[in-house]
């Protein structure tokens, strides 16, 4: 029998992709106690950098809040993977952190990083509500819209 995050994902029809591996000196995601610290995620998706451009600019509001949706299933594929599968062990997300790469003027940073704000609530219901912060940018890796890091609280 799945367990009750596996189940959600399941019947919300959510597929989590295959954690990307680092690229550069630094781990995906640290322990310290119960706080899980997940590195910097960028909407990359079998094998490759999507939603490249800029919002406000060369990709719509809905495309770059489509981009952090996508950032927030890395997210939740590298905690997956840190627990070794185990997602109930999740707690509380507890602060989101992202970046938006954005045109002069644009200011609507906080209904892009929705996106990922969102998929947490719909994968974890109540333990997926965050605090968090939506900075623009002028440029991000590989060109890409969003980048977003997290910290959770978890058990065990």
């Amino acid at each position: 029998m799945p367990s009750t995050i596996a189940a959600r994902l399941i019947a919300a029809g959510i597929t989590l992709p295959k954690v990307a591996a680092p690229a550069g000196n630094y781990v995906p995601t640290v322990r310290s106690g119960s706080t899980l610290y997940v590195s910097g995620q960028i909407p990359f998706w079998e094998g490759r950098a999507q939603f490249v451009g800029i919002a406000g600019g060369t990709l719509s509001l809905a495309e770059a809040r489509e981009a952090a949706r996508v950032v927030g299933l890395n997210i939740v594929a590298q905690v997956n993977a840190a627990l070794e599968g185990d997602l109930d062990r999740v707690v509380q997300c507890l602060k989101l952190g992202g970046f938006v790469r954005s045109a002069p003027g644009f200011t609507e940073q906080a209904q892009v990083l929705n996106g990922a704000s969102d998929l947490m609530v719909e994968i974890f219901g109540e333990r997926g509500t965050h605090t968090r912060a939506a900075i623009g940018v002028s440029d991000l890796p590989r060109g890409v819209v969003v980048e977003i890091d997290a910290i959770f609280e978890i058990a065990g």
